[in-house]
Order: structure tokens, then C-alpha cells, then sequence
């Protein structure tokens, strides 16, 4: 079946000409069939999928961009993803939480070329949306390395198991067999400040980045074997966006966007061994260091020493994160079933040392940098899918298989001193350590000082936690005349650690016209909690208002956790449904597609409990601990909304107009808070209304893309615009900060020298867009990152200029 418009599904994408950018990357790839997320059938194209689906050609959207990071580019693609850049947020700050459709980063299942990536080991606690939610890091994968990434925007447990209740994202490595072809990148910040110098920066112009990559393919062989490779190498300085001293007296000094610096390694092998028997392998590999500023400690904070910091001091998380990826596998015929027997292995891992700090129980004689340990999570999945057609009525798809998979929690202890508090001895602090021998602070009223390392207290235990299940499931597919088929699936799995789960998913699509055709699907969905969620137990101080506090956040296994009838974690489960049309005129395309998604028993981060909140005896035991919480099946949610993706090419003059109109509306509400017993009436502190907003705040009510794309000859224009809604998030004083609706305006220009050397010139938030300056909040320590405004949608950067090289030999 030869594929003449790929465009007609559409790609629920805002830019560039994306039906042309696939037409495009089909024909060089010599591919008549495709074969895309969410269907098994190899000759369901984005045509004719039941769900909606969008392709995203990776190399054209970010040629003509000022993004280099994936999460970054869905965020400015994808109407109904999104991705927070963040500040103020611990291991966050190298991680950017995404989501589609408003729910949680753990809610969307990532896949690299069709097998389940793994999760990152970092769990969001503060600062951050999408709290006490795990997730991928869909940035451990270069741009360079990725052909194209398809958007599965509907819910597919049943097919792909666990944390696919919002959708799957299928990152697509390049598979090119021969030349190499490299992309450099450099861009800058242009600081001006968005009001009357609110906001102060270190320098004028301040974020610059450098990203190269190169990716060489080759052929192995003489049968179709090929080889991919890149390398990719980033190196990102500071932006600082401070809240003006003179002005405001702001609790952090140094709020912005963390340096870092990226290095990256992926490989695609494919290999004939012999008729109808292939083997494969992806390897990959990238290491990230990122320096983050933590919240200011000033000269007479219970945190500092006067003596080594007269000023004061701004805590540096020096974070570094290794991520490595093997996957291999081999794909052969039996009795003409395809079948594609694999084992997929990945390794996340975070390492703190924390710098320009102390240890304020220890004195002058406390270090100044400290190694605090840090988590990992190792995942590996061993399955096997088999697929063939029957000749029933216009087609029959059936498609099964099985995966064991294996995970593995660990936290890293980090050096005593990095979360110990000490006496006026030197020993470690006890219940029974005599009030007289605490270190206090004569510059506060003797208040107790704070031990372990400010900034990020390190991990005080080493824990190794484990789990393996097993699922099978069967995907079917029938064509029950040319314009009308229907798909079934269903999914069985056990977890060794709460037990066994099964979903189901029916979908449809019938087609009008060979124009218009209408598409739907209900389905059942669930996501197993993760371990980090189940065991991760960490010490560490906050600020609140202003104030330094000393948080435990409780393992949901700990005696804490149990003696306040926090229940153990089980499933979130999910209803799904969807229903929308395509239409499409060979210039002009439209889909439309509304979803309702119910998701029970979600497992958030509670609120803060004090002292007060909890029994005596459990005072008694955490004397120096101000608040307690815990990760908790907290609550149910609903959440509603609609798609919209319109284009439109047209030959105007010599050249070629394509616009894109991507829009998206996502309505969620909190129907209900799921206390335990012994916390009953304390639902307001249980997830307070602060709490509340930050789940509702993963994404703007309203997203829209604009997008026009003018090609004539060796030269095109790129114009985009994103509108971001309203966004409201509450303080530590119950007071609303209201972030207004901002557009965000990216323009480029390209020239192609010769069809091996074309150049880009552009800027990404061309009229310096900022988000609404919270002047009221940030005196009074209310603004959750410590700036005068919290890390939103839009970014937070302000104007950025680049210039792009790409060039092939």
C-alpha cells in the first residue's frame, strides 16, 4: 500500500509543514508501510488509526528552533504536552517534569523504538509539578539520535501496561545507512528586565549554549544490515533571573535556570543473520552534570556560620546523572507469525554533592562540600510480541505476547555529615540528647540549628528495594468492511508486591467518505506505584514564609507512615474514553478528538503534618522534626477536554504557505480526597488547597499553537506562536498567585547553501515574555521556587537569539 499523504491524520503537531516533513522522511526511508504506536497491525497507518496520533519529524522542527532538549521541543510542538522547566527544585532542577494532558510525568509511558524505556530515579517532592510523581527523562535521548517521535494521545494500558493511562510517546531512532551529518548550535539570553527592573541578571546576555552532534550511518554487511551512531555534547550556562535587592527583599538570591553540561552516546544496529531471522541492538548512554543554586541562607540563618559565611551563603546542587540503555533482540517468522523476542535494559542514576555549604552543627569546623549520596533505579524487561493477518472479511489482526520485567530501587547513603545533626560534643543527636548540649544560635533567640548539609541534607540510609512482574495481552484488529474497522485488546499483569491487574480497550473508526471519518475508543487503564513512591524516605529543611523547617518525608512502609494509618500503596486505575472525526481535502486538514479520563486512587505527595498534627508518642520519637508527610493514594480526579489540529498549505508565488493551527483545552478537578482513618477531618492538611492547585496547575486550561511556515527556493521563514493560559497557583499564605495568559512569539530564518550546508538564524521568545511578577509574594517567601515568579509553561528565561549549522558529508 503506497502511502501519497501522511498528512491527514495530523499530527496534532504546530510546526512546520509536518505532512510534508513525513512525506519527506518516507520517501528518502524508501518505506511504503508504516507501522505506528498504538496499532500492531503493520499496515495501520496515521491515516487510518482509531486514536489520534501525532508524528513529529524531530531533525525538521528542531532545525528551524531554538530548542535542543526533547522535552523542551514537544513542549513548544505538542499542544497537549507539557513540560516545566524549574528552579529552587532539588534533583528537578536537571529534570523537567512533563505531562500530557494535565496528568501526571508518571501517567504518559515512554518507549524507545517500541520497548518500555525506563523510568528516571528521581521522584519530584518540591518546588516542582507533577509532585510526588516519578517519571522519564526523556532528555537522557540526544535530538541527534531520534528520527521522529509519534504521540499517542489516549489511553493504552491495555496494549502497553503500566503509566499509560494519558497516552504513549514512541521515540523512533535514526536507522540512516550511509553518510554522516553533523548540527551545531549556539544561543545566548538577551536580559531585559520584564517590568520597571524587577528582575536583576548577572550579566546582559547570560544562558549560553552550545550543543554539536554527529550521527554517522553506515552499512553492515551485504544483506540491508546498517549501524546509526551519535554523539552529542551540550554545555549550558547559568540564567539568573533575581528579584531586584533593591526592591524586594527576596529569600533567594540566585533563582534562574541551572548550568549543566550534556554528553551523549546512541547506537541502532540492525542485522540480518540469515532469511526471515534479524538481530537488533540499541545502546545508549549520556551523562549530565547540572549546577543548581538552592534557597539563600543569610549571615544569621540558623543554617549559617558567621564565621566561614559573614554574608551569608547560596547552597550549589552539583547533581550528576549517568543513564545507560541496552536493548537487543532478534525478529523472525514461525508458521508466518512475526515475532520479536527482546530484552530491554535500562539504569537511572543520581549522585549529590552539594557545594558552597556547611554543616551549621558542626561549626567552623564543618566542611564546606559534602557528597549526600543520591538513588538509582534499574529496570529490565525480557518479552516477546507475535503478530500475523488473516483474510476475514477486509482483514484480521491479531497480535500477543508476554514481558517479564525486573526493577530494582536503590538509595545511596550519603557521608554522615551530610545529614547528621550533632551536639555540642560532636556526637550524633538522639531523643535523649540533653536539651543543653543542642547547638543553638545566639543571633536567633538560641533556636536549635539545623544539621546535615544546607541546600540538600543527604541520604541517611541505604536502602535496596526490588519487584518483578509478569504480563501477557492479546491486540486485535478487524477490518469489517473498507470503511469501518474496530480493535480489541486486553492485558493481564501481577505484580509480586500488590497483586494482580486487568484492562481491556475497544476502539473504532468508520469512515464516511474517503474525506471524513469518524473515531473512538473506551478503555480501562491502571499505573502500578512506583518503587521510589513506595520507599523513598528522605530528611530535609524547606522554606516556608520565610522560614527555615525541617521536613520527614516518611516511607509509606515506615512505623511513621503506619502509626498515622497511611494504608500501603496499591494501583491507580483509570477509565478512559474518546471520540473524535478527521477530515481532509489534500489541502486543508482538520481533527478534532474530545476525552473524558477518570483516574481513582492517584498517589500524590500530601501536605505538610506539624508536630501538633500528630499523636504524642510519635512526637515523643521526632522531637526535631516541624512536619511530616507522605506519598498516599490521595485522590481521585476527572478530567475532560478536546484537540483541535487544523492545516493548510498552499502555493502562493514561487514558493509554499503552510499553517498549523494545534489547539488544546484540558479541564481537571479533584472529585474527591482519600484520607486514612486516624487523619480523618484533616483533609484540608491531607492535600490542602495549595497542594490542590500544583496537580491542577500540570497544565493551562488553553494551549494553542500557531504555526506558518513560507518556503521559496533555498530560503524559508518560520513564525510561531504559543498562547499559554491562565495559570493559578496558592502560596504558604493561602494567597492566590495568578499567572495571566501569555504568547510566546519564536521566529527563524533559513538559507540552504547547497543540499549538504544549510544555516539558520532565529529567536525563541522574540518579544521577551515573562511570567506575571509576583511583587506581593516574593517579600513574604510565599513564591514556591523563591523567585518573584514560579517556574510556569512558557519558561522563564525571557528572549533567547541562536544560530544553527547543519551540514552532511
Amino acid at each position: 500500500m503506497k502511502i501519497k499523504y501522511i498528512s491527514i491524520i495530523l499530527l496534532g503537531v504546530s510546526t512546520l509543514s509536518y505532512a510534508q516533513q513525513i512525506k519527506d522522511t518516507l520517501k528518502e526511508s524508501k518505506i511504503d508501510e508504516v507501522a505506528i504506536t498504538g496499532s500492531r497491525n503493520k499496515k495501520r497507518t496515521v491515516i487510518n488509526t482509531p486514536v489520534p496520533i501525532d508524528i513529529i519529524d524531530i531533525k525538521q522542527v528542531s532545525q528551524s528552533t531554538g530548542q535542543i532538549e526533547v522535552n523542551q521541543l514537544l513542549q513548544f510542538s505538542a499542544p497537549s504536552f507539557n513540560s516545566n522547566k524549574q528552579s529552587g527544585s532539588d534533583g528537578a532542577d536537571a529534570v523537567d517534569p512533563a505531562t500530557l494532558r494535565g496528568l501526571g510525568p508518571d501517567q504518559t509511558l515512554l518507549l524507545l523504538n517500541g520497548k518500555r524505556y525506563h523510568q528516571s530515579s528521581l521522584i519530584n517532592l518540591f518546588g516542582t509539578k507533577g509532585r510526588g510523581n516519578t517519571g522519564y527523562d526523556m532528555n537522557t535521548i540526544p535530538i541527534g539520535a531520534i528520527k521522529r517521535v509519534e504521540v499517542l494521545r489516549d489511553g493504552a494500558s491495555a496494549q502497553y501496561g503500566s503509566d499509560a493511562i494519558a497516552g504513549v510517546i514512541n521515540v523512533i531512532l535514526n536507522d540512516r545507512d550511509k553518510g554522516f551529518e553533523g548540527n551545531a548550535f549556539y544561543g545566548m539570553n538577551l536580559f531585559k528586565s520584564p517590568g520597571n527592573n524587577d528582575v536583576v541578571s548577572d550579566h546582559k546576555v547570560d544562558g549560553t549554549t552550545f550543543d554539536f552532534s554527529g550521527n554517522l550511518g553506515t552499512k553492515i554487511g551485504s544483506k540491508g544490515g546498517f549501524g546509526n551512531f551519535t554523539v552529542e555534547f551540550v554545555n549550558k550556562d547559568y540564567a539568573i533571573r533575581n528579584a531586584n535587592p533593591d526592591i524586594y527583599t527576596a529569600p533567594r538570591q540566585r533563582f534562574g535556570d541551572a548550568k549543566a553540561q550534556n554528553i551523549y552516546f546512541f547506537g541502532n544496529i540492525e542485522l540480518p543473520l540469515s532469511d526471515g531471522l534479524k538481530f537488533y541492538s540499541r545502546q545508549g548512554f549520556s551523562h549530565r552534570n547540572t549546577k543548581a543554586y538552592a534557597w539563600t541562607r543569610t549571615p544569621d540563618a540558623d543554617g549559617n556560620i558567621p564565621e566561614v559565611y559573614p554574608t551569608g551563603f547560596n547552597p550549589i546542587e552539583n547533581t550528576s546523572i549517568t543513564d545507560f540503555t541496552f536493548d537487543n533482540g532478534i525478529r523472525f517468522k514461525v508458521a508466518d507469525w512475526d515475532v520479536d523476542f527482546y530484552n530491554a535494559f535500562g539504569n537511572n542514576r543520581f549522585t549529590y554533592q552539594i557545594d558552597n555549604t556547611i554543616n551549621a552543627t558542626l561549626g567552623v569546623k564543618s566542611p564546606t562540600s559534602f557528597n549526600a549520596g543520591g538513588h538509582s533505579l534499574l529496570q529490565n524487561t525480557t518479552g516477546f510480541n507475535a503478530v500475523k493477518q488473516f483474510k476475514v472479511l477486509e482483514g484480521l489482526n491479531i497480535a500477543f505476547g508476554s514481558e517479564f520485567r525486573y526493577e530494582k530501587f536503590d538509595i545511596i547513603k550519603g557521608e554522615e555529615a551530610s545529614y547528621t545533626m550533632y551536639d555540642k560534643n560532636g556526637n550524633p543527636v538522639t531523643p535523649d540528647t540533653p536539651e543543653s548540649l543542642l547547638v543553638t544560635n545566639p543571633l536567633n533567640d538560641n533556636s536549635v540549628r539545623p544539621g546535615g548539609s544546607q541546600g540538600f541534607p543527604g541520604y541517611s540510609t541505604d536502602i535496596g528495594k526490588s519487584r518483578n512482574n509478569f504480563a501477557a495481552y492479546i491486540d486485535t484488529e478487524l477490518d469489517v468492511t473498507k470503511n469501518w474497522m474496530i480493535s480489541v485488546a486486553g492485558r493481564f499483569e501481577n505484580y509480586n508486591d500488590f497483586g494482580s491487574t486487568l484492562n481491556g480497550k475497544f476502539a473504532t473508526r468508520y469512515a464516511f467518505t474517503p474525506q471524513f471519518a469518524f473515531r473512538g475508543s473506551v478503555s480501562t487503564g491502571f499505573r502500578a506505584p512506583s518503587l521510589a513512591q513506595k520507599y523513598y524516605s528522605q530528611q530535609f529543611t524547606n522554606f516556608q514564609e520565610g522560614e527555615l523547617v525541617t521536613i520527614q518525608l516518611a516511607s509509606n512502609d515506615s512505623k511513621l507512615a503506619s502509626s498515622l494509618g497511611i494504608p500501603q500503596l496499591k494501583q491507580e486505575t483509570s477509565v478512559n474514553g474518546s471520540a473524535g472525526f478527521t477530515f481532509n481535502t489534500g489541502k486543508f486538514t482538520a481533527t478534532v478528538d474530545g476525552y473524558y479520563i477518570e483516574v481513582k486512587n492517584r498517589i500524590v505527595l500530601t501536605g505538610y503534618f506539624t508536630q501538633a498534627d500528630l499523636p504524642a508518642e510519635v512526637q515523643a520519637e521526632n522531637p526535631f522534626i516541624d512536619q511530616v508527610q507522605f506519598f498516599s493514594n490521595a485522590i481521585d480526579t476527572r478530567t475532560k477536554g478536546v484537540d483541535l489540529i487544523l492545516s493548510y498549505n498552499e502555493n502562493i508565488g514561487s514558493g509554499k504557505l503552510t499553517a498549523t493551527l494545534a489547539g488544546n483545552y484540558n479541564d481537571m478537578e479533584i472529585t474527591k480526597v482519600n484520607t486514612s482513618e486516624k487523619l480523618a477531618g484533616k483533609e484540608d492538611i491531607y492535600l490542602s488547597e495549595r497542594e490542590k492547585a500544583f496537580i491542577l496547575a500540570s497544565a493551562p486550561k488553553t494551549k494553542v499553537n500557531l504555526n506558518l511556515n513560507y518556503k521559496i527556493s533555498k530560503f524559508n521563514a518560520n513564525l510561531q506562536l504559543v498562547r499559554f493560559d491562565k495559570v493559578t497557583l496558592i502560596g504558604y499564605d493561602g494567597t492566590e498567585q495568578v499567572y495571566n495568559p501569555k504568547v510566546t512569539t519564536d521566529l527563524s530564518f533559513g538559507y540552504e547553501f547547497s543540499k549538504n550546508l544549510n544555516v539558520t538564524l532565529g529567536s525563541k521568545n522574540l518579544f521577551n515574555r515573562y511570567p506575571t511578577l509576583q511583587t506581593t509574594q516574593v517579600s513574604d517567601g510565599n513564591t514556591e521556587g523563591g523567585g518573584i515568579f514560579d517556574p510556569v509553561q512558557m519558561g522563564f528565561s525571557g528572549r533567547q537569539v541562536f544560530a544553527r549549522l547543519n551540514f552532511k558529508f
